[in-house]
């Protein structure tokens, strides 16, 4: 893995890289080594790059923390951000190393209803690389899963409700269907009411969030929820892996429903790269 992207002395070096895999000695600073041979980034040097902004000061499970909300997706060259209705098949081992990062460092995944289907979502593990850091920041052992339904029409016998190391919440709105909301709590999910009528209110559940203390939040879409938080203006950060892959057909885009009235710009953050796939970081300025 190599950085393209802040520019440093180590990345503008000519000879810092060949062949397709990049990296070297340079680590997270960019570079590759006299040679250019490419190597596997560590965990602590992803964790490094990704870290969430720094805050000040407080007490409690956030910290005293503002809530940063990011959102970690991938997509083709053509936008398609799913084939044949799942991810995977357009993923790699490095995007599923920053996958994996990016939960180790969170303190709650929010995530919709359909993609929870869709995707078999399963508990967030602890992970021994991470426990000391996530002790000394105040978190959990692993991070909780958040997810975002009106209709509450989940299987709770699940293993992400039924057998998740931190407890699942379910995000919904004031009318969700009571018989729906007693089967969640009886499976020990905790029902949060984060909008009036059906729907959920993005920003209402940012706030919800971070009121139970969980202030760096991870969204993984799937595109309906993504489109609703962009819309909303609650989101802070995009992580984006971009496939050197191309699909054509009727693939969702990683953001779907209404447009917004003016496009939001963001601010490149950081760029890397590992075998065609480019790993960038944008951010709210």
């Amino acid at each position: 893995m190599r950085r393209l992207f802040p520019v440093t002395d180590e990345t503008a070096a000519p000879g810092g890289r060949s062949g397709t895999s990049g990296g070297g000695r340079g680590g997270p600073g960019g570079g590759g080594g006299e040679d250019g041979a490419g190597r596997e980034w560590s965990l602590a040097e992803l964790a490094a790059a990704y870290a969430y902004p720094e805050a000040g000061a407080g007490s409690g499970p956030g910290g005293g923390r503002e809530p940063w909300l990011r959102a970690n997706m991938v997509s083709t060259l053509d936008g398609a951000a799913q084939h044949e209705g799942r991810s995977q098949p357009i993923s790699c081992p490095a995007d599923m190393r920053i996958f994996g990062t990016l939960r180790a460092l969170a303190d709650v995944v929010l995530v919709g209803a359909e993609t929870v289907r869709q995707e078999g979502y399963r508990p967030a593990r602890a992970r021994a690389e991470f426990a000391a850091a996530r002790e000394a920041a105040g978190q959990g052992p692993a991070a909780a899963v958040a997810v975002v339904s009106a209709s509450l029409d989940l299987d709770f016998s699940l293993p992400l409700f039924a057998s998740p190391l931190v407890p699942t919440l379910i995000l919904t709105g004031s009318a969700a269907p009571q018989d729906r909301v007693a089967a969640a709590e009886a499976a020990g999910v905790r029902v949060v009411t984060a909008g009036e009528g059906a729907g959920v209110d993005p920003g209402r559940a940012v706030r919800a969030l971070a009121e139970r203390g969980y202030t760096r939040l991870l969204t993984e879409g799937g595109p309906r929820l993504l489109g609703q938080l962009v819309a909303a203006g609650v989101l802070d950060e995009l992580c984006l892996t971009v496939a050197p892959m191309l699909t054509a057909g009727d693939a969702q885009r990683i953001a779907g429903g209404p447009a917004v009235t003016l496009p939001r710009r963001f601010t490149l953050k950081s760029m890397l790269e590992e075998d065609g796939f480019l790993f960038t970081r944008y951010a709210r300025p």
